[in-house]
């Protein structure tokens, strides 16, 4: 090219084009969904704002009748809707345990203990809308690796029971949620 108008216009052009493509990848990511707040529970009970969660196992007859239960309480008005779901970390499988559910009260997760040996990062995703809800999107994503070494064993679902409501009662005092 050795018209120098022709030049200019070729320089131009680029010059726009490549401008445009920057202006366009700034307004994808401004309008990208923010990941979740993502938080390691370590032990049998786990306590955020808005959030409390309590492990506890029941006995069965054999090692397949055994279940891990979790207690689930949230503050409504901050993560109306909840979902649970295993994820195997080295093939990223994953298997819902608990498909989005209001969360008006107390939600009570309830799984066969060896889903936990195929699936042992078990990831609670906290829902604010449900808008968030439909675009998967969840406010707060609260994960568990394997069952917690601390979780409690129980003989009876009663006794499984009261270990709950009384380690909920005490969880709440600190995350300010109100009793169902």
């Amino acid at each position: 090219m050795r018209d120098p108008t022709a030049r200019h216009s070729v320089t131009r052009a680029l010059l726009l084009l490549a401008s445009c493509s920057l202006a366009s990848g700034v307004a994808v990511r401004g309008h990208a969904a923010e990941a979740p707040r993502e938080l390691h529970g370590m032990a049998d009970a786990f306590a955020a704002p808005g959030v409390a969660l309590a492990w506890g196992v029941v006995r069965g007859a054999s090692e397949a009748a055994t279940l891990v239960v979790v207690r689930i309480v949230t503050d409504p008005v901050a993560y109306p809707w909840v979902a649970v779901a295993g994820r195997d970390p080295f093939t990223q499988a994953q298997r819902s345990l608990l498909p989005v559910t209001p969360t008006a009260g107390v939600v009570d997760l309830r799984a066969p203990r060896a889903h936990f040996a195929d699936f042992p990062r078990t990831e609670f995703r906290f829902y604010d809308s449900t808008a968030a809800d439909r675009h998967d999107a969840p406010g707060l994503v609260v994960f568990f690796l394997g069952v917690p070494d601390t979780t409690p064993e129980f003989a009876t679902e009663d006794k499984l029971e009261a270990y709950l409501a009384d380690r909920m009662a005490r969880l709440r005092g600190g995350t300010g949620l109100k009793a169902p």
